[in-house]
């Protein structure tokens, strides 16, 4: 027999999802079938598999060592090693902003990506497995049955906050919170050209998977709506740094909808300025797209937090070495827009 206690981390889901991790080798049926029998039973009592897991239920699985071998994942301490190996490999400190027990936000670097594009990618999504295990926030079992992930998507080259669930709660609140739009997303950027009043901007975006590209219209008729405020908070005559406040969040929505009005993003070499951007990569060795992902403020129900970034020293120089930055514009930043 063999009696599981459920963690917080996996709370929140239903009992037969969970049983789909914990015995992956084995079908659905067998699993439905087990419990009409009761030879799983959730705090000693049947059940059809549909009940919401709370942290301490107690799962009890009347199988024989063998037969929970063959349902498992096979020998336990061969891929315990395995997997710890590789995750202590791949180990790399983050820079965390903000985590408690359910969430994690941490200020990602330019040149990451957020979710893996190849399966030999290594990304935020494994470093943040990676440094749980290494706090001892994560055992290598519990990944059976649930795995901490990001739940929103940045650019390889945007650098800034990804918000990333430790626990089923977690990964539910914030994915409900994005997918909703509940959440307040500013980002901060440097556009070609000079802009003096806030403004919402909206229309359409059209994606070209191909060339992993999109395109926006003045017109509401397209595929995906799109809308976009900035704040102007300086400018040099020839630049302006802007505060962006994300109020849809598509793909690369930043970038080519303030290009699609003349003022694009310095560093875009996708969407932007090729004069531009050569002035700025010769000066100051800037290789891609000015943008961060500046705060990000979250009503989560039982607590509401507010997460701000830093701002990169190589956007800080470029900000100080084109007169862009003086006494007062981090509060100006920061100041609700």
């Amino acid at each position: 027999m063999k009696e599981i206690i459920i963690s917080n981390k996996n709370a929140n889901q239903r009992l037969d999802k969970y049983l789909c991790k914990y015995l992956s080798n084995a079908p659905l049926s067998f699993i439905y079938k087990m419990l009409r029998k009761k030879n799983i039973t959730l705090n000693g009592k049947k059940s059809d598999g549909k009940d919401l897991l709370k942290k301490d239920d107690v799962i009890k699985i009347f199988f024989s060592e063998e037969t929970l071998e063959k349902f498992t994942k096979g020998e336990r301490s061969v891929i315990d090693n395995k997997i710890s190996s590789y995750y202590n490999k791949i180990y790399k400190d983050l820079k965390v902003i903000y985590e408690d027990e359910d969430y994690i936000f941490i200020d990602k670097p330019v040149g990451l990506l957020t979710q893996k594009a190849k399966n030999d990618d290594v990304s935020l999504n494994e470093l943040l497995i990676a440094y749980l295990i290494k706090n001892g926030n994560l055992k290598i079992e519990d990944l059976d049955t649930f795995k901490p992930s990001v739940c929103n998507r940045l650019d390889r080259n945007t650098s800034g906050i990804v918000a990333c669930g430790k626990t089923i709660k977690g990964l539910q609140e914030l994915s409900k919170g994005f997918k909703d739009r509940t959440f307040d997303k500013y980002y901060i950027t440097v556009v070609k050209g000079v802009l003096t009043k806030k403004e919402t901007i909206s229309g359409s975006l059209t994606k070209d998977n191909k060339l992993n590209k999109v395109s926006v219209k003045d017109s509401n008729e397209l595929e995906e709506y799109i809308s976009t405020k900035y704040t102007p908070i300086a400018n040099n005559g020839k630049f302006t740094l802007l505060k962006v406040e994300l109020i849809t969040g598509k793909t690369h929505q930043i970038r080519a909808h303030l290009a699609s009005i003349n003022h694009p993003l310095i560093g875009d070499y996708k969407y932007g300025d090729s004069k531009t951007n050569e002035y700025f990569k010769s000066k100051y060795k800037l290789k891609s797209q000015l943008l961060t992902a500046f705060e990000l403020n979250c009503d989560l129900g039982d607590r509401k937090v507010n997460i701000k970034s830093e701002i990169p020293k190589l956007f800080l120089s470029i900000l100080k070495g084109e007169g862009l930055w003086e006494p007062g514009i981090q509060e100006d930043l920061e100041e609700k827009h």
